[in-house]
Formats: structure tokens, C-alpha cells, sequence
């Protein structure tokens, strides 16, 4: 019963900083790589940040430079901090992560319900 829930979202003026978290529970052998997408409404879902297990990153150019994807492997939990939010920047931010569970030795998607991230202008 491995799950990710996400938290840290909320509403903000433009310019200012939040930061998402998202904690794996469960029964976990080993998570691999982790990620956060968005979805703003009317748009399709788009990857924001990855992070590898040996913390190798990759970004959207729409946010580089502003936010920054982090891990914590001892609390199972990916971060992102973004700074310089943009009302471009709204949406429902949902946490992925590639998880092999103790009974398995498949690697299995898994992600978060997602939290709203709302930046006013």
C-alpha cells in the first residue's frame, strides 16, 4: 500500500515563494526517480521537475532558474521550492515517483492526489 501525498500548496502573490512536498508511505524497497507535473485549467498536464536517484535534474524551461527540485531520502519525500512565482504558475501540482515495494522487484508509477497552487497577480 505505497502512497504519495502531496502538501505546501496554497495562494500567494506574484513574486513569492512556496514549497511543495510530497512523502512516500508504505512498504518501499527503493524509490528511483521522483517528479512533480502541473496542470493548470484548459491546458494539459506538463512535467515540471525531475529528480534521479543519484539527484541528477532536469526542469521545464518555463520554470529554470526559479524553482528547484530536491529529495530527502531518509523521510521519502521530494521537494519543490519555487521562488519568483508567476500567475502563469497556477495549477494543481501532482508528485510522481518510481517506486520498486518491498514484495516486488518491478519498478510501479506511482503519484499523489495533488495540491493547488494558486498565485495572484
Amino acid at each position: 500500500q505505497v502512497q504519495l501525498v502531496e502538501s505546501g500548496g496554497g495562494l500567494v502573490q506574484a513574486g513569492g515563494s512556496l514549497r511543495l512536498s510530497c512523502a512516500a508511505s508504505g512498504s518501499i524497497f527503493r524509490i528511483n526517480a521522483m517528479g512533480w507535473y502541473r496542470q493548470a485549467p484548459g491546458k494539459q498536464r506538463e512535467l515540471v521537475a525531475t529528480i534521479t536517484s543519484g539527484t541528477n535534474t532536469n526542469y521545464a524551461d518555463s520554470v529554470k532558474g526559479r524553482f528547484t527540485i530536491s529529495r530527502d531520502n531518509a523521510k521519502n519525500t521530494v521537494y519543490l521550492q519555487m521562488n519568483s512565482l508567476e500567475p502563469e504558475d497556477t495549477a494543481v501540482y501532482t508528485c510522481n515517483a518510481a517506486i520498486m515495494p518491498s514484495s516486488s522487484v518491478y519498478i510501479h508509477s506511482y503519484w499523489g492526489p495533488g495540491t493547488q497552487v494558486t498565485v495572484s497577480s
